[in-house]
């Protein structure tokens, strides 16, 4: 237990000093004042949340009678044929590319061709200088002559031997080794025929010919040069155009599907489109898949086949290739721009017959153009929105605009901006591309 001295009890039960220069009593009314400053603040506080508290749980009758009408576009659910189709990138292939080399050396003297003509198979092309290889040719028929000459003496005197040896007039050893002259000459005679169709063979190559039919490219070598077999220029390329092929890929995911209708007999149209996907180029039927998948791309090769009667497609040309599995027939659309995606999953906004939105799930199926397939959630008949659902949520009132002149959604990037007050860097939605992506 502490004690305390008397002096130190008597310091505790003294009344406190005022502060130098303080008057007595003025401490207590500014601590009261400053007390009542806060509580008017605290209480103008009270009263304007309360204020608005009682504003949003009892509006006044017009605010209750107020609701906003959304201006809308509309369309209605229509049915009709879908194609599903698949889309890869493909290079044109010619289904053949010669490059017509000479098959003996000699001097070009001629060109029978113009450079981008289209050439016909048997057409002349070049003319190499026959004159040495007439020569030749004339040699190789001398000597046959020669040696035809010698085989038949040698044929004659052994019909001579052969007599007298019947009437034992000779040695047999004689009629043996003139046998075998004869022979020796009839060997030597195809020996002579072979070196004369040799120089005959060669004279013929001097006149070179269109192995295919096709384009003639640039010329590779002029008139005047001599030219060898040695040579891997070669003297001009044909390119092959009717017909004319497009090798394209497809992923692996999606070759089981095409072989299955190819299996079924059915012949795959496809379309060739430019390299942005706008333009139909040509059109042509599938001719066949390849027998191995590209580990490296997971992508597996097919060849389609066009008749390319205007020339549409160019050799070594990018292209979009397009193939059509098949027709869904009579099936429900809806047009792209009305499908929406958000936390539902995929839904459009259905106009109620109480012109009210409502939130309607969808099952999407393939794309083609600027309509959907609805495999379930919508039928024929129903009214979807199609411009203005950046103003809408559940059961908010909307109102028809005639020809679908609402506010589109798609150039609103602001949050609830109104019609015609949309922020300056809105952007509009893309157009949708003639492409078709199968159902998932």
């Amino acid at each position: 237990m502490i004690t305390r001295s008397a002096e130190d009890q008597a310091e505790l039960e003294a009344p406190a000093k005022p502060r130098v220069g303080a008057q007595p009593g003025t401490a207590i009314p500014l601590r009261r004042g400053a007390n009542l400053r806060l509580a008017a603040i605290l209480l103008l506080v009270l009263l304007i949340i309360g204020f608005l508290i009682w504003r949003f749980l009892f509006p006044t009758p017009q605010e209750k009678t107020h609701v906003q009408v959304v201006p809308v576009g509309v369309s209605k659910i229509a049915t009709g044929d879908m194609p599903v189709e698949l889309m890869g990138l493909g290079t044109v292939t010619p289904l053949a590319t010669v490059t017509v080399q000479t098959q003996i050396n000699g001097q070009l003297i001629a060109v029978g061709y113009k450079e981008g003509q289209i050439v016909q198979k048997g057409q002349f092309l070049a003319q190499i200088d026959p004159r040495p290889y007439q020569i030749a040719l004339t040699q190789a028929q001398g000597a046959l002559a020669h040696d035809t000459g010698l085989l038949n003496q040698a044929k004659s005197d052994l019909a001579r031997y052969l007599a007298l040896d019947r009437a034992n007039a000779i040695a047999k050893q004689t009629v043996t080794d003139q046998q075998f002259l004869v022979q020796q000459d009839t060997g030597t005679v195809m020996e002579d025929q072979a070196a004369v169709n040799n120089a005959k063979l060669n004279l013929a190559y001097c006149h070179i010919v269109a192995p295919v039919t096709g384009r003639a490219g640039l010329r590779l070598v002029d008139p005047g040069n001599y030219v060898q077999t040695a040579s891997a220029t070669g003297l001009v390329v044909l390119t092959e155009l009717q017909p004319i092929t497009v090798i394209f890929v497809l992923p692996e995911d999606q070759i089981q599907s095409v072989t299955a209708q190819m299996q079924a007999g059915a012949h795959l149209a496809v379309t060739a489109y430019d390299r942005n996907e706008e333009k139909a180029i040509a059109e042509g039927v599938l001719t066949t898949v390849d027998n191995t998948v590209d580990t490296t791309t997971g992508t597996v090769k097919l060849r389609a086949t066009f008749p390319n009667t205007n020339l549409a497609l160019f050799p070594n040309e990018f292209v979009n290739a397009q193939v059509v599995l098949q027709t869904l027939k009579n099936v429900p659309e809806v047009p792209v721009r009305a499908v929406q995606t958000g936390a539902p999953g995929t839904f459009v906004y259905l106009v109620t017959p109480g012109h009210t939105a409502h939130v309607q799930v969808i099952k999407p199926g393939v794309t083609v153009g600027d309509v959907t397939q609805v495999i379930s959630g919508l039928k024929p008949g129903d009214t979807v929105v199609t411009d203005g659902a950046g103003l809408l949520r559940e059961g908010a009132k909307v109102r028809v605009i005639p020809n679908g002149n609402a506010a589109p959604v798609q150039v609103n990037n602001g949050p609830g901006a109104p019609p015609g007050a949309q922020p300056q860097n809105a952007q509009p939605m893309r157009k949708h591309k003639h492409r078709a992506k199968p159902a998932q």
